[in-house]
């Protein structure tokens, strides 16, 4: 009679098991020597038993079945089967007497024999290995809680063999951080990102598809899920949770929220082709109705023959129910009026160089009290923390569903993240709002000359920031209500002489400014409401650019 020979391990990593497969053949030859059993072939296998479809195992009992041979000899039965569809099979053919005999080393099994002690042993092999999982299963989900990521790293970062832990890649590493960086500027595309990487080093591979072989770019799909993972910035997902890593971030929260957002804004499909826009298209908005106002180019022929190119500016009356009586106007008009709002902002030199000098006196002042500052801040961190520890007693006590946990918990640690990286603003740097200040101030002064220029996109950039979206055009008219610190350095030119050194402020009510109702569904650019000084402007704009909450008009009321 005939034997097949089977020897198996469980993986083919080379530096797993060296020894078993050369282990089982020497003590299976020795066997089949000893009791005079002739091999027909021997069959190795590099693979794991736990699922069917093994196809070493699968040609063997094949041949068997063609009756090639009649017997089998393995080290243990474990080693046909850890599975209960291969436990079947090999139990059916024995009983069908296809299979006559399967020798180990300590034991026969034949067709005669009680079937209840090879399904013990079957079994017994299937629940090793179900409890094997479980156990690597607990023990990879212990470790995600200690804040190491149980995986291969992530394009960046290197497992480390000796210590189990994710350390960055000091050639990677700066180039992720770079690509970051770039895309968070709005002006490269996901091809550029990946040109980018390619330059450095980062090529696509036959086996990980990251960094070995290939030779080509990343894919478009691998650089959004590059961008969009939150490992880059201390926080990992494993087995459908969030968890807070221990490995160093490549990128800042503040970063990669960033990214996010410019992902959001990019990610809509299938954009509708458009003509040319206009330049001033998106800044208003219809007096009477409230739609978009839009641009028409007219041709006109002149009398001498040449012709002639005319921008109207317009509402686009998308609601035929809406009856809109608005007329058109050139473009030249709105100009006009636009420039003249903008010169209504402009801020003198010497008031700006007084805010400066009141900027820097209030920054250092500002130092001083930071410390209460972060101490809430931690107070906050401390508050989530217990948060956090409550959400997932309720989750053990099985008083909260999975999903919901998962969400909330999710939340909490974001929110957890951006207030420790407000930490570390504040610490290092007290004022940090300094530098917005002096930006502000640079740009109020040089409103004078964007206004006298013939530059459209920058006109439509300042008017944007001055009024937001309360710009509306009425009876050929634009009109709006400016925000936040413009609104105060209108009031202030308005009540007091460019030439006034210390403007005096004539109401202590209040910081924000509260607008008296007016006809119509805007209020007009030179009605009087509080007067402020440029102490009260540094102050206010202080408070706003501090200030978290979604407002336009009226402003923050928790100021």
């Amino acid at each position: 009679m005939l034997y097949f020979l089977y020897a198996r391990k469980s993986t083919d990593v080379e530096d797993k098991q060296v020894l078993s497969i050369e282990a089982q053949l020497a003590e299976l030859r020795a066997l089949a020597k000893r009791d005079g059993l002739e091999i027909a072939q021997e069959f190795v296998e590099k693979r794991s038993a736990k699922m069917p479809g093994r196809p070493v195992f699968e040609e063997m009992l094949k041949r068997v079945e063609r009756g090639e041979a009649h017997g089998i000899v393995c080290w243990k039965i474990d080693r046909l089967s850890r599975n209960p569809v291969d436990s079947g099979r090999i139990s059916w053919l024995l009983q069908q007497g296809t299979i006559q005999k399967i020798v180990t080393h300590d034991k026969a099994y034949f067709p005669h024999d009680n079937v209840l002690l090879m399904s013990v042993e079957f079994g017994m092999a299937n629940q090793y290995i179900r409890d094997l999982s479980v156990n690597v299963t607990r023990g990879l989900r212990q470790k995600a809680r200690m804040g190491i990521y149980p995986s291969t790293a992530p394009l960046g970062y290197l497992n480390d063999p000796y210590t189990k832990t994710i350390v960055a890649d000091r050639r990677k590493a700066p180039l992720v951080r770079k690509a970051f960086e770039l895309y968070a500027k709005n002006g490269s595309r996901l091809e550029d990102i990946a040109q980018f990487l390619f330059e450095g080093g980062i090529k696509t591979g036959a086996t990980r598809g990251w960094s070995k072989g290939g030779g080509r770019p990343l894919k478009k799909d691998q650089i959004t899920f590059l961008l969009s993972n939150p490992f880059y910035f201390g926080h990992f997902a494993y087995s459908g949770e969030m968890y807070e890593g221990t490995h160093t971030p490549i990128v800042r929260k503040e970063l990669f929220d960033k990214v996010q957002k410019i992902l959001a804004l990019r990610s809509r499909a299938h954009h509708k082709p458009t003509n040319e826009p206009q330049a001033y298209c998106g800044l208003l908005r219809c007096g009477e109705c409230g739609f978009s106002i839009t641009a028409e180019d007219k041709l006109k022929r002149q009398k001498n023959g040449n012709v002639h190119r005319y921008v109207y500016y317009r509402c686009t009356k998308k609601k035929a129910a809406v009856h809109c009586s608005q007329p058109y106007v050139r473009e030249e008009s709105l100009d006009s009026q636009l420039s003249d709002l903008l010169a209504k902002f402009v801020l003198p030199s010497h008031w700006a160089k007084e805010l400066d000098a009141m900027a820097e006196r209030d920054a250092q002042e500002a130092t001083q009290t930071t410390a209460a500052s972060v101490q809430a801040m931690r107070a906050k961190i401390a508050d989530l923390d217990g948060k956090i520890a409550r959400l997932t007693d309720l989750f053990v006590e099985q008083d909260i569903e999975r999903g919901d946990y998962l969400e909330r918990k999710r939340a909490l640690m974001s929110e957890k993240k951006s207030v420790q990286e407000r930490i570390l603003l504040l610490e290092r740097d007290a004022a940090v709002w300094l530098e917005p200040m002096r930006k502000w101030l640079a740009e109020a002064s040089m409103l004078d000359e964007i206004a006298q220029s013939k530059d459209y996109p920058s006109k439509k950039s300042s008017l944007q920031k001055i009024f937001g979206s309360n710009l509306t055009l009425h009876a050929r008219e634009a009109r709006g209500v400016p925000q936040n610190q413009w609104f105060s350095l209108f009031s202030a030119k308005e009540n007091h002489s460019e030439n006034d050194l210390v403007p005096i402020l004539v109401d202590l009510r209040g910081v924000e400014p509260r607008p008296r109702p007016c006809h119509g569904r805007v209020l007009p650019l030179n009605y009087r409401p509080l007067l402020f000084s440029r102490s009260a402007i540094l102050t206010k704009f202080r408070a706003f650019s501090q200030c978290r909450c979604p407002h336009s008009l009226p402003p923050c009321r928790r100021l």
